[in-house]
């Protein structure tokens, strides 16, 4: 059981348009301060904020109760001018959570009508994080025959191919920058991803390393997935054959 909150930016589009054609420098400053701030606030309590898109961030909030929430909105409404929604929705997987949180703000089943804030909230204490963290294996060594751009085209070329692919086994992935993905899954999405990485490698001649962390929080989980990616590193670096996925749990 994973919970998810999704916050989204009330009224961005009519809004940006009263600041004038010379303002994508300001919403550009507005995004990443936002950002900085949610991932600030979440973090302390034990969350993770992943960027979907700019005007909308994806939370992976188990343990997060109604009134911390609350005081989240309190915070942002004292530092900006913009306002948000929070939907939250629990499920089986993550997939299921984000259609739940949909739900809940598509049927306006209001949590907090002051700070809208709709959705369902989980509160058990059974709930289950497990984050896999992907990136590609000595990229460093591309960049003597490929442009930055050109690497980055690959980079996005292999996101869409991750987020298609996880879907399908009702996880999430998001791109985290460099060549790092990390997808919020489930034990499908863990089952399949040797295979996801063996599709990689045979079609863009890519290869993936994949730790894996299991924890109660999504910080929790994060950490032990970066370290179990940073276990394959040292193993590689070692000497040693490494594994492609290495997991860890709480």
């Amino acid at each position: 059981m994973i919970q998810l909150s999704i916050l989204k930016i009330i009224g961005y589009g009519p809004w940006t348009l009263t600041l004038g054609s010379d303002r994508e420098h300001e919403l550009q400053i507005l995004q990443a301060s936002l950002y900085q701030e949610l991932q600030k606030l979440f973090s302390e309590k034990n969350c993770i904020v992943f960027l979907n898109r700019a005007d909308e961030f994806f939370v992976v909030s188990n343990g997060l109760g109604l009134d911390e929430h609350i005081q989240i909105q309190k915070t942002l409404e004292e530092l900006f001018d913009i306002h948000l929604t929070i939907s939250i929705g629990y499920g089986e997987s993550p997939f299921e959570a984000n259609l739940n949180a949909y739900d809940g703000k598509k049927n306006e089943i209001i949590l907090n009508k002051k700070y809208n804030i709709f959705g369902f909230i989980n509160g058990k204490s059974n709930l289950k994080v497990s984050i896999m963290h992907l990136d590609v294996d000595d990229l460093t060594s591309k960049r003597k025959t490929n442009s930055p751009y050109e690497i980055s085209s690959k980079i996005f070329e292999i996101y869409s191919k991750m987020s298609k692919f996880f879907l399908e086994k009702n996880s999430l992935t998001f791109f985290m920058g460099g060549d790092n993905f990390m997808v919020v899954a489930n034990d499908d999405a863990k089952n399949s991803v040797q295979k996801f990485i063996d599709m990689i490698k045979n079609n863009d001649n890519i290869y993936l390393n994949c730790g894996i962390g299991n924890g109660s929080t999504c910080r929790e989980a994060m950490k032990l997935a970066t370290k179990s990616l940073d276990t394959i590193r040292e193993i590689r670096d070692s000497g040693k054959e490494k594994p492609e996925v290495y997991e860890l749990s709480c």
